[in-house]
């Protein structure tokens, strides 16, 4: 006799959609070959990430592999009460907003328990229902998700593309040239494709490089992501400065913004008087406080790239303040 549990878990097994968060990275099964200036990459060797590989491989899945704790019982209560009241069609938004939990087995392991225990049968049958318009949304959900992250795959694809020299290796680190090609390809996309899809799938072509021994593509793939941040940081900047005079620190951030890591020493060194360096740091803190911390991408991969990168370029400024006293 088939349980309530057990059909409701056969129900998610047979109808769950496959996860969207692992993109296919074709471009990464071509590269035959590195070629490399030097013996240790500046980033992105192996080195980098020591101590990270199992947690890097499995992240996305560990919180399916321990029973859970009281504390995740009474969140998934809590969310499972406010779903099932809530519409039908707030339910997408919803699912996009806890995805991780929502489509995990221990979900609706839960919701199966509730329905054994529920009291009477409206409430039994009220959760059942919403066990089975979840999977409908979670279908829909990740049908669209797939589809833009296969649009941002070739997105990143072409990007990368712009690294290889004439004869299609790469040449690691990169040439002036090659960055400027990778940028330009950066900057021809439309803004809104600059979103959280463009950011994982980089993430995932970067775990998947790493787990193949390439580091010269994960050292190019960081430097993609830098080049993101500056380039999204830089056009908000430039909207916020419309209505407003701009400093001398101001020019030299957005200065550095619309230059490649490597040449950031330079721009700093063309204005290393103590009072400018100073006056750099006071707008780098205040364009992580009003850019990126209070952007409607709080906690998101999105705003831990872009601090990330501004946490980087103040290191950089007091790097440049301390050689030079």
């Amino acid at each position: 006799m088939t349980t309530t549990k057990s059909f409701l878990l056969l129900l998610f097994v047979i109808s769950a959609p496959p996860c969207a968060a692992f993109v296919a990275c074709p471009l990464i099964g071509e590269v035959k070959s590195f070629k490399s200036r030097s013996l240790i990459l500046a980033a992105g060797s192996k080195n980098d990430y020591q101590g990270e590989d199992d947690s890097r491989k499995f992240s996305r899945i560990s919180g399916n592999q321990r029973p859970p704790s009281p504390q995740d019982l009474e969140i998934m209560d809590q969310m499972i009460d406010k779903l099932a009241d809530a519409k039908p069609y707030d339910l997408p938004t919803a699912v996009q907003r806890a995805f991780r939990v929502i489509s995990s087995p221990q979900f609706f392991l839960r919701i199966a328990n509730r329905v054994d225990q529920a009291t009477s049968k409206e409430q039994r049958d009220k959760l059942q229902a919403l066990a089975s318009n979840l999977l409908s949304t979670l279908e829909a959900v990740v049908s669209t998700t797939t589809d833009r992250l296969e649009e941002r795959s070739h997105q990143v694809q072409k990007i990368v593309a712009a690294a290889a020299e004439d004869d299609g290796e790469f040449l690691v680190p990169l040439s002036p040239d090659r960055r400027s090609s990778m940028r330009n390809a950066i900057m021809k996309l439309d803004p809104a494709d600059l979103d959280q899809g463009f950011v994982a799938t980089i993430d995932t072509w970067m775990n998947k490089s790493h787990q193949d021994g390439l580091d010269g593509m994960v050292k190019i793939l960081q430097q993609v992501l830098q080049m993101y941040a500056g380039i999204v940081v830089l056009r908000t900047r430039k909207e916020q400065q419309q209505y407003g005079e701009t400093s001398v620190a101001s020019e030299i951030v957005n200065q550095m913004l619309e230059t490649d890591a490597e040449e950031w020493e330079s721009v700093l060194l063309d204005a290393k008087r103590d009072e400018h360096l100073d006056a750099v740091v006071a707008e780098l803190q205040r364009t992580m406080e009003t850019i990126v911390l209070g952007s409607e991408a709080a906690g998101s991969a999105i705003q831990q790239v872009q601090a990330e990168y501004l946490q980087e370029m103040a290191k950089r400024v007091e790097a440049v303040q301390k050689r030079s006293k």
